[in-house]
């Protein structure tokens, strides 16, 4: 009957171990690395979306020194997702701004065809 003791032993042991989180160093990577993905492509404090993104970050650097992984992770997961979005708006901006050049372009020639004999 010693064989059920040692059971409980490991099942304990075992949900013990899955209780604490790993350090979420890859996240963290990944957040950062959006980050300046967002910076290189024109976000700035600006879009709010990247504030939020760096406001996240922060909190998630301050969740790793303080071991508190699960949160971490949870904050780098956001600012990682916020500094895509921030990345995506200024995409989109960026290309309406050409969209209406290049409308206008097209509106200056036909105007200038229609003049022509």
């Amino acid at each position: 009957m010693r064989i059920q003791p040692l059971i409980l032993v490991l099942a304990v042991a075992a949900l013990a171990g899955c209780a604490n989180d790993p350090a979420p160093h890859e996240q963290m990577r990944l957040s950062e690395q959006a980050l300046e993905q967002a910076k290189a492509v024109g976000a700035t404090e600006q879009v709010e979306a990247f504030k939020l993104a760096e406001d996240k970050f922060a909190r998630a650097k301050t969740n790793m020194v303080s071991e508190d992984f699960r949160d971490a992770r949870m904050r780098a997961e956001q600012a990682e997702l916020d500094a895509r979005l921030a990345e995506a708006q200024v995409l989109t901006q960026k290309s309406e701004e050409q969209l209406k050049v290049t409308e206008s372009r097209i509106k200056r020639l036909r105007k200038q065809l229609e003049v022509q004999p």
